[in-house]
């Protein structure tokens, strides 16, 4: 019997397949007015910056929450720097990713919500370094100050431990079924500056 589809996964790439279009739409649209010269205000390059913010974290969310094939989906590493890259612009949090040029994208959905997770550890921005050595994936965030939710973080690698899923934890309770998925296992390491991810 075929396993039953991941109803929330489909919704996921569902919502994000649906807004990407008119938010392309409205980038394309801010562009051709900031060509005329009279666009060019502080509100317009405002709106396009937001435009861009937007299409970038949709761009991520398809992938962190959409549904992903253990068989033969794939991603480039260029998206995958791409969609960081225009996601973190202007902001207080930088990601580095090294990787072959070519993955499973259940690996990238993966890494993209620890991320996510890494993102509630770092407040007030930091450095990420995510990097693919074979089979295997380290993730290290550094930041002046690491914040840590002890009972997000023991879900990860206990998921029978207390933990209570809200809409700004959301990534947390999707992590261990991911890793037991891809057939991998998690090594959390925290310290004050920093933390390091291994699966």
């Amino acid at each position: 019997m075929p396993d039953a589809p991941d109803l929330a996964a489909l919704i996921g790439s569902r919502i994000c397949h649906d807004l990407i279009s008119p938010i392309g739409a409205i980038g394309n649209g801010v562009e051709l007015l900031m060509m005329d010269g009279s666009a060019q205000t502080a509100e317009m390059a405002l709106i396009s910056e937001s435009v861009a913010q937007a299409n970038a974290r949709i761009r991520y969310f398809r992938i962190a929450f959409g549904a992903a094939d253990l068989r033969d989906q794939r991603v480039a590493r260029a998206e995958v720097q791409s969609i960081l890259s225009d996601q973190t612009r202007g902001g207080r949090l930088g990601i580095t990713w090294t990787s072959a040029a070519e993955l499973p994208r259940v690996e990238v959905k993966l890494a993209f919500l620890l991320l996510m997770c890494l993102e509630n550890a770092l407040p007030f921005g930091g450095r990420i370094a995510v990097t693919q050595e074979g089979a295997r994936w380290f993730i290290a965030a550094e930041a002046d100050r690491i914040r840590k939710d002890d009972a997000a973080w023991t879900h990860l690698t206990d998921p029978g431990a207390p933990f209570e899923a809200t809409p700004g934890r959301v990534h947390f309770a999707l992590v261990p079924g991911e890793l037991a998925r891809t057939g991998r296992s998690l090594s959390v390491r925290f310290s004050e500056t920093r933390v390091d991810l291994i699966c």
